[in-house]
């Protein structure tokens, strides 16, 4: 005979309530967005009833001669964020989405890399990952079975077989960097460097490294910012 647990029904049906939620609020926002002529970085809500949007601009790789250039990447302005606020506020309230504060952004110095665009576009960047799985046998010894969380350069690979998709890997040296004004002997050998392939399907998590380089170091993306509470009008 079936046992009826109320607790556990309820538990259940709050799990899949909260799980549509999330659903139709990534759906609403990213039409909203792709509409406005933007992507979709991130979406997070936080304590508080804060609900913060991340948005960038359509990425293209660069023709030769905008590298030849040096010209910069196009970045996302305070005003762009003012217009995706705007109309925003607008769907959430149609959709009768429940927030206090909207917060729109561009991404920060640790964005999320989402998709093979994404990995194309910040190849030499350093990145950080976590594998869905640990190493386990893979790691030959040369890494902790159990590691999951990897930082490296990000570089191309040769397609793995059978995959389907374009292969990465990322390179680091697991050597103590040189202190700030430490000099280093030129007969030092150089640091031995370990590689790490995958696919996209193998991850659990990437993002940028969020390094800061205080020697000037030009940032892939500029700062836009707009932060409104709900029901605020942004002056035109």
């Amino acid at each position: 005979m079936a046992i009826w647990h109320p607790w556990r029904a309820d538990g259940r049906a709050g799990h899949l309530k909260g799980a549509f939620e999330h659903v139709a609020l990534q759906q609403v926002v990213e039409q909203t967005v792709a509409g406005l002529g933007y992507d979709l970085v991130e979406i997070e809500r936080s304590a508080g009833g804060l609900l913060r949007v991340t948005i960038d601009l359509p990425w293209e790789a660069p023709t030769s001669e905008a590298v030849a250039a040096g010209l910069p990447e196009p970045f996302v302005t305070v005003e762009d964020c003012e217009k995706v606020t705007r109309q925003l506020q607008f769907a959430l309230e149609v959709d009768g989405v429940d927030y206090k504060r909207l917060e729109v952004s561009s991404p920060g110095i640790d964005r999320p890399l989402r998709n093979e665009q994404d990995f194309e576009r910040f190849v030499g960047e350093v990145i950080d990952i976590t594998l869905k799985a640990p190493m386990g046998a893979a790691a030959a010894g040369q890494v902790a079975a159990n590691r999951k969380k990897f930082r490296g350069t990000l570089e191309r690979a040769a397609q793995v077989e059978g995959a389907g998709a374009p292969g990465w890997q990322i390179v680091w040296s697991d050597a103590p960097e040189p202190k700030p004004g430490q000099k280093v002997s030129k007969k030092r050998a150089p640091a031995t460097l370990q590689a790490l392939g995958f696919v996209l399907d193998e991850l659990r998590e990437a993002r940028l490294a969020p390094i800061v380089d205080f020697k000037g170091r030009k940032a892939k993306t500029q700062p836009g910012f707009s932060d409104i509470d709900d029901g605020t009008q942004v002056p035109d």
